[in-house]
């Protein structure tokens, strides 16, 4: 890790280096995007013939009948499970369930003044598409925190795909009683979905964190296929004054040992505190070789000159998880994907079994947007009723509007209504749910 102090000697060399942070995004995607669009193009206008063809020269398999997962493999792989990791992956998806029925908004209506009705109604999305990695590690963390969501919003049809999906992954669809499970990953995989072949039918939106590949081909499909966030390497910051060095270090290596272009930083204003959690950082990433190559390309340990300057670069660098000392620095924290409070709040705890989602804003986007969550997988769709009454409280300033934006055709609309409408209103209304 290196350490970089926002005064004194260097102090210039850190604000560039801020600014540069800052500024990450996805700019890698433009190294790979040549290749995805050739075969997002290839898989949406020839459809199974490219997709089958790119199936057996990413995933490995033969033919089409090898691309679908079928349940009883799904039932086997559950069965085969270690009992114990059976009772983990069941308490995670409680435990995200439950917090996603807590997100859940609700359809209403209410009466702002007599004769006028407005409201919302929740639906959920026809179809989705989640994305499940399997590259270095298996991750049927990422199915629970997908897929769980668009079943608490009601979502019918919800298709997983994951490239050599590990046994792991098909028993945690077991559990959630997926039906339609793919053995496929990469660009093809999402272009499938987006556009939909002979074998898979395309979805309204795309969901998941994958590599390079997959985040460059849900970009060029976004504007065809909804969805969720780009998501880049994994981030962690840690802003602290007296968290434990082992504590802290040892969250940075936890999310440092998911890919060598991880983000690791610690932001203090403590001088001892920092060289205490570089040392710790070191020792503890020693035979981790992908934390230790993450840590050694992008790790930093950053000395603030006081409490308000840690704070705002923290919320300059937006990252995807933030640690911190206490429920009082919530008041100041405006950019962070997922926080994590005091000492014992293990960023891997988030990862898992908390509740929150683990899908998460990265490359600064936390400045816009939170977590994947159930409002990804929701419209809502507004409702407005009035009655003669209200349309002439407010038929005669809309029409006036209108008139002003040059739409005659608006206030004709508006005052052909007027012209008909009785002044009150006749029985009640009637509630919508």
């Amino acid at each position: 890790m290196k350490l970089i102090r926002t005064k004194g000697h260097g102090a210039a060399q850190t604000a560039k280096l801020l600014a540069a942070l800052e500024r990450r995004g996805g700019a890698a995607l433009d190294s790979v995007l040549p290749t995805v669009r050739r075969i997002v193009t290839d898989v949406r206008k020839r459809g199974d013939r490219a997709l089958l063809r790119y199936a057996a020269q990413f995933d490995g398999l033969a033919g089409v009948k090898a691309l679908r997962v079928t349940q009883e493999e799904m039932a086997v792989a559950w069965s085969s499970l270690d009992p114990a990791l059976r009772k983990a992956l069941t308490t995670a998806a409680k435990q995200i369930r439950g917090f996603a029925e807590q997100q859940m908004p609700a359809s209403w209506n209410a009466s702002p003044l007599a004769g006028l009705t407005t409201g919302q109604l929740v639906r959920p999305l026809g179809s989705v598409g989640c994305y499940v990695p399997s590259g270095r590690h298996p991750l049927p963390s990422t199915l629970l925190m997908t897929a769980i969501p668009a079943q608490v919003a009601g979502v019918k049809r919800i298709v997983a795909v994951s490239p050599k999906p590990a046994p792991e992954t098909l028993a945690a669809a077991h559990l959630l009683g997926i039906t339609e499970f793919y053995r496929l990953g990469g660009a093809h995989a999402v272009a499938a979905l987006a556009y939909g072949t002979a074998s898979v039918a395309r979805v309204d939106k795309i969901v998941g964190p994958g590599n390079l590949y997959v985040t460059a081909a849900k970009r060029l499909v976004a504007f065809d296929c909804a969805i969720d966030m780009l998501a880049g390497p994994t981030e962690i910051v840690v802003t602290s004054e007296r968290g434990s060095a082992a504590g802290i270090a040892s969250d940075l290596v936890a999310q440092a040992e998911h890919d060598p272009e991880a983000l690791a930083i610690f932001i203090t204003t403590r001088k001892d505190l920092a060289q205490e959690v570089m040392a710790e950082a070191k020792l503890r990433s020693r035979e981790n070789a992908v934390a230790r190559a993450s840590l050694d390309r992008n790790g930093l340990v950053i000395v603030a000159s006081s409490l308000d300057e840690a704070r705002a670069i923290t919320n300059l660098l937006a990252p995807e998880h933030l640690t911190v000392d206490a429920v009082s620095d919530l008041k100041w924290i405006q950019n962070t994907g997922s926080v994590f409070v005091g000492r014992w709040s293990a960023q891997p705890m988030g990862d898992y079994i908390s509740g929150p989602n683990h899908t998460l804003p990265t490359g600064g986007m936390a400045r816009v947007r939170g977590g994947l969550s159930v409002y990804d997988f929701v419209k809502l769709i507004t409702v407005q009723e009035y009655t003669g009454e209200g349309l002439h409280v407010l038929g005669p300033q809309a029409a006036l509007l209108a008139e002003a934006e040059g739409l005659a055709g608006h206030a004709e609309a508006i005052r052909t209504r007027l012209r008909k409408a009785p002044r009150k209103s006749l029985g009640t209304r009637r509630s919508r749910g």
